[in-house]
């Protein structure tokens, strides 16, 4: 496998200066490579991205995949309390799919998914090591809808990804991206674009095609998006809703109903980035109602005629936690399905009970390489709740400290595009502990360095 990888590095390395661009997309079902119907040449790369098995080219077939190697080294893992490792440890990934098109109406996407770890200390986790498994693999029908429209039907195992995957994300940072059992309906107009959706969230098991549908977890919603608007721009309208049958939180466990209502505005201009959302939880654990909330904010400013065209950022969250132990009420904010690396790649703290205040810089010093620099405070927002890790794992209790001074991290990103097929990131994160890491744990400072090299075809 190893020797495989390496050819297809070395190869997509080469072949690069000829090929046209490849709209690669954080979705790859989004891809879309019709235009290569009038490319008449024999280049064998555009072949495998649209290969036609009818004469008007109307069905066919487009292969795509990826390879990911990750070095990581930690020094004070989980703030001195993880086994020392001095020599780091390798997660790699691969992804290979098929997308068969017939005609305007049917279309299937299937992807094979398999992630490897080796060197770490403890037994990797089935997000760090899932040797081989069926990510994707989902059905489309489009229905006529008129022009400029369109609406179609999804069902099967597929991905979900909404807005700033602040709630609902691939999970791309972990070695495993996540996926769903899911019946989507989707329709479009304009500026317009609504899914329905009602899903089984698939669990990430370590084993050969073992993922299967998991009908203790829940998740339905409905989610719309809103562009060229007038005065505001850009927004999205959403409601997500999730039954658990066995989850826990500092303040209690059990069967967990929980519905978020939210709004997000948004816009991408040249000089001015923004990003602001508020959602509102409520519903049933156990017996106890729930009543959570977040709101965040990220604004950035671009000199974009300047060189380097530096970026100046500043992100902001506020994130509700529990106020009163056996009150009857949960207050901690259910972040659902967050994307993995919530805050670094270091991924050490869940948006659960948080406030944290995020500075950043970032500097684009060639076409190639870019270099950014942030700096996050964390606090959490109530003294009564605990600290959580990214999974909804509860890190520290609430009733082991009384500060609510988490710690400071510095983060460093470096990122080199070699070409349109293959990329290089260096990260380097130091986490100062703080107060309440004293007190509920050792709280040693952490240091990590992660080396991430990526290949997409």
């Amino acid at each position: 496998m190893k020797t495989i990888a390496f050819s297809l590095f070395f190869y997509f390395t080469c072949c690069a200066c000829w090929a046209q661009d490849v709209p690669f997309k954080p979705l790859r079902y989004d891809e879309n490579y019709t235009y290569l119907k009038k490319d008449t040449s024999t280049n064998w790369y555009h072949q495998l991205k649209f290969n036609p098995l009818s004469r008007d080219k109307a069905v066919y077939l487009s292969f795509g995949g990826e390879v990911r190697y990750q070095y990581f080294y930690f020094h004070n893992q989980d703030w001195g309390e993880a086994p020392a490792d001095k020599n780091g440890f390798i997660l790699n990934r691969y992804l290979g799919h098929v997308d068969f098109h017939a005609g305007k109406h049917f279309r299937t996407f299937i992807q094979l998914q398999s992630s490897m770890a080796s060197g770490q200390v403890d037994t990797p986790s089935p997000v760090d090591q899932n040797l081989l498994d069926l990510h994707q693999a989902f059905i489309d029908y489009s229905i006529p809808s008129g022009a400029n429209s369109f609406l179609t039907l999804r069902a099967g195992r597929q991905e979900l990804s909404y807005g700033s995957q602040r709630l609902v994300a691939v999970r791309e940072a972990p070695n495993n991206r996540q996926a769903f059992d899911a019946a989507k309906l989707m329709y479009g107009h304009n500026n317009l674009k609504i899914d329905l959706f009602y899903s089984y969230y698939v669990p990430a098991r370590p084993d050969i095609f073992d993922d299967r549908l998991n009908k203790g977890t829940k998740f339905w919603g409905a989610y719309g998006a809103f562009t060229k608007i007038p005065v505001v721009q850009n927004f999205d309208l959403y409601y997500l809703g999730i039954y658990k049958n066995a989850t826990s939180f500092d303040d209690g466990d059990g069967v967990e109903t929980r519905h978020t209502i939210g709004t997000r505005l948004w816009e991408n201009t040249p000089s001015w980035q923004y990003d602001l959302e508020g959602a509102y939880q409520f519903g049933d654990l156990s017996k106890g109602r729930i009543s959570a909330w977040t709101m965040s904010a990220n604004i950035a400013y671009t000199l974009h005629r300047t060189k380097f065209k530096p970026q100046i950022g500043l992100k902001t969250e506020v994130i509700s936690g529990d106020k009163n132990h056996g009150d009857g009420k949960l207050n901690t904010f259910n972040p659902l399905f967050p994307k993995g690396a919530y805050f670094g790649l270091a991924a050490l703290i869940g948006p659960y009970n948080l406030l944290d205040v995020h500075p950043y810089i970032q500097f684009n010093l060639t076409k190639r390489l870019v270099f950014a620099e942030d700096y996050d405070m964390f606090w959490r927002m109530d003294r009564n709740d605990g600290l959580y890790a990214v999974n909804g794992k509860l890190l520290y209790s609430g009733k082991s400290g009384n500060s609510k001074k988490i710690g400071r991290q510095l983060g460093s990103e470096l990122q080199y595009t070699f070409n349109k097929f293959l990329s290089f990131k260096q990260e380097l994160t130091w986490f100062h502990a703080g107060d309440f890491l004293k007190e509920a744990g050792l709280g040693e400072d952490i240091f990590m360095v992660g080396s991430t090299l990526t290949l997409k075809f």
